[in-house]
């Protein structure tokens, strides 16, 4: 069964894009080849004397978001001034591939976002010269299966979106056809702007 996300890109990217750059054949479109997702838990731990159940606590969180396990990165160098020892747990990653990744895509473009608060679209200035998209939440409540009535621990995430392109111009009109909310581009502002 075709996800929303692979019928999006058969009946809408595809033609649409070939269309403004002139392409003849559908395997020169760009795609998004994989999602990560990752948080930072280093400082929470230093700060908790519970550290089994607070890593279990977010990976379950984090699991639940994404439909897959997280696996722990642990430190490659010892600290001292942030407490933070070589092998000790400080961040989770999840890498989705396929249908996760479809499904993920399309919750956090029609879910996820408009369920953030002073959301003015997504900048510009977050897509980078290899054409990848990455984003920052402050939270995890902004994902609907995480209940604010139920106690859970508070943590940021940034979820990144990678291209198989290289041209940035037309990973952003790749993200733009998907529908994600970015902020219009300079010279459209100007002409905003003059009139």
């Amino acid at each position: 069964m075709n996800s929303l996300y692979q019928e999006q890109i058969k009946k809408v990217v595809i033609p649409q894009f070939k269309k403004i750059f002139s392409l003849k054949n559908n395997l020169e479109v760009p795609y998004i080849t994989k999602v990560i997702v990752n948080t930072g838990i280093g400082r929470k731990l230093t700060k908790n004397q519970n550290n089994k159940e607070l890593i279990e606590k977010i990976s379950q969180d984090l699991a639940s978001l994404t439909g897959q396990k997280p696996a722990l990165r642990p430190a490659r160098h010892s600290i001292a001034s942030f407490k933070i020892r070589k092998g000790m747990p400080i961040g989770m990653v999840v890498t989705l591939r396929g249908k996760r990744m479809g499904d993920f895509i399309y919750k956090f473009i029609n879910v996820v976002i408009p369920r953030i608060r002073d959301f003015w679209g997504i900048p510009l200035k977050n897509i980078d010269k290899q054409g990848n998209l990455n984003y920052g939440l402050k939270n995890q409540l902004v994902f609907p299966e995480i209940s604010k009535e139920e106690k859970s621990i508070s943590f940021g995430m940034e979820v990144t979106f990678v291209t198989n392109t290289q041209d940035r111009e037309k990973a952003i009109e790749l993200f733009r056809l998907l529908g994600f909310p970015l902020e219009k581009k300079e010279e459209e502002k100007a002409d905003k702007n003059s009139r």
